[in-house]
């Protein structure tokens, strides 16, 4: 005779999980739609600026230094530290750290007028805080507890990153994956993958195609040569994110040093743009999304991009504009493999679409993440050439990362528990 109690259990505990998961999916929908119509205002915001930009460049870098006071007094206005960034957000998610809402209309605005100055940054890292305000709110709102608010940011995350790339996979599993390196936090799969596509939906009824990228070369198929030429150049991929890394932080610490007051350093930073570009030209300021196509469409780069685009933003990053290291990344990584492949017997075009997923993978230290976003950019091409590109860079990146508070959990060379920051 079947134990009454026995039953009971059982049907308590379906009832528990079916509650559970109808909880968060109702959340994680009711976030991306939030985070889908915020993610792509803030992607035809900076396209705007972004092509507005392009047709006056004669004069608009030279509003830099304005634009940079204005930033910081917006910051100060708001009585939110101008460090304050995507460093809380993942710090939030492990720890009970609170996040602004008011966050959320800042780095909006102040990524905007960075674009529209020539401010040499990227998207994504407004949309991880972007996304997290969003999601800290919710959980405000709702009352949950540290536990859930950690996955309501995470979606969040997931959901304003999904609008504004249109990669609904790589927003996932980022957002898993970046928080502590080794550790993939599975329970928000469910959660982040509904607000990713609903965002990702959103985005594209708005109007906005996702990023995605025609390799102009046919891709390699996977033999012993075609391993070795993307293993060699996912090796020379990691040392130059090293680099990245290094320089970016190293300018960070450098502007705080000699320069105390934040207006007097966001105005230099601002002063040594406008100096760079006229010494280089336009190529530099901004995304740089046309030499990013062409690296990879057509195999065109100049050899020492790589280099000035990692100066362009450790200086404008360092200074203190706002955006994010993303796109960066994928203008230094596609630049670097499209002039790094010949030397190795490969095509330029492909070695741009390596280089890209290459550095990306290195800086962020997130590996699936990464064969995802090729996955999505590429589609679907090469995806086992990719990935063992990924794997390398992982490896050979170290412990260095773009994100400070990142956790290292575990070694990238042996199963052991390490638990530090990321460099």
């Amino acid at each position: 005779m079947i134990n009454k109690q026995f039953i009971k259990g059982k049907i308590d505990s379906g009832f528990k999980y079916a509650f559970a998961f109808a909880k968060l999916l109702c959340i994680s929908v009711a976030l991306g739609i939030v985070g889908g119509v915020v993610g792509s205002l803030f992607h035809m915001a900076v396209n705007l600026v972004t092509d507005f930009r392009v047709g006056h460049h004669e004069w608009t870098v030279f509003l830099a230094p304005i634009a940079g006071l204005l930033i910081v007094f917006l910051y100060r206005v708001c009585k939110i530290d101008e460090e304050t960034g995507t460093n809380l957000i993942i710090s939030s998610i492990r720890t009970s750290i609170k996040v602004p809402v008011i966050m959320a209309p800042l780095i909006f605005v102040s990524t905007v007028i960075t674009h529209f100055v020539g401010g040499s940054v990227g998207r994504e890292g407004a949309a991880l805080q972007l996304g997290g305000s969003i999601g800290a709110k919710a959980g405000e709102i709702l009352r949950l507890d540290h536990k859930d608010m950690s996955l309501v940011i995470m979606c969040g995350m997931s959901s304003v990153f999904a609008a504004l790339f249109g990669t609904p996979l790589t927003a996932t599993f980022f957002a898993m994956e970046v928080i502590s390196v080794g550790v993939i936090y599975y329970v928000g799969l469910v959660p982040c993958i509904a607000s990713s596509l609903v965002a990702y939906k959103i985005s594209i009824l708005m109007g906005l195609p996702p990023t995605s990228f025609k390799i102009g070369s046919e891709v390699p198929r996977v033999s012993l040569v075609s391993v070795t030429q993307v293993g060699i150049m996912a090796v020379l991929c990691a040392l130059v994110s090293i680099l990245f890394c290094v320089v970016m932080k190293r300018s960070h610490d450098m502007f705080r040093v000699h320069i105390k007051n934040a207006y007097i350093r966001i105005a230099v930073g601002g002063v040594i743009l406008i100096a760079l570009t006229l010494l280089t030209g336009g190529d530099y300021n901004g995304a740089g999304g046309g030499i990013i196509s062409a690296a990879i469409e057509e195999g065109n780069a100049k050899y020492l991009a790589f280099l000035l685009k990692i100066v362009f933003t450790a200086v404008c990053i360092g200074s203190g504009f706002k955006g994010g290291e993303i796109v960066p990344t994928f203008f230094i990584g596609a630049t670097f493999g499209c002039v790094c492949a010949p030397l190795v017997g490969a095509d330029p075009c492909f070695g741009a679409a390596i280089g890209l997923v290459s550095m990306f993978c290195a800086v962020v230290n997130c590996p699936i993440a990464s064969i995802f976003l090729s996955y999505e950019l590429f589609a679907g091409q090469g995806t086992v050439l990719f990935a063992i590109a990924c794997g390398v860079s992982y490896m050979l990146s170290g412990y260095y990362g773009l994100y400070s508070s990142q956790k290292i959990m575990y070694s990238k060379l042996k199963p052991e528990y390490i638990n530090i920051n990321a460099k």
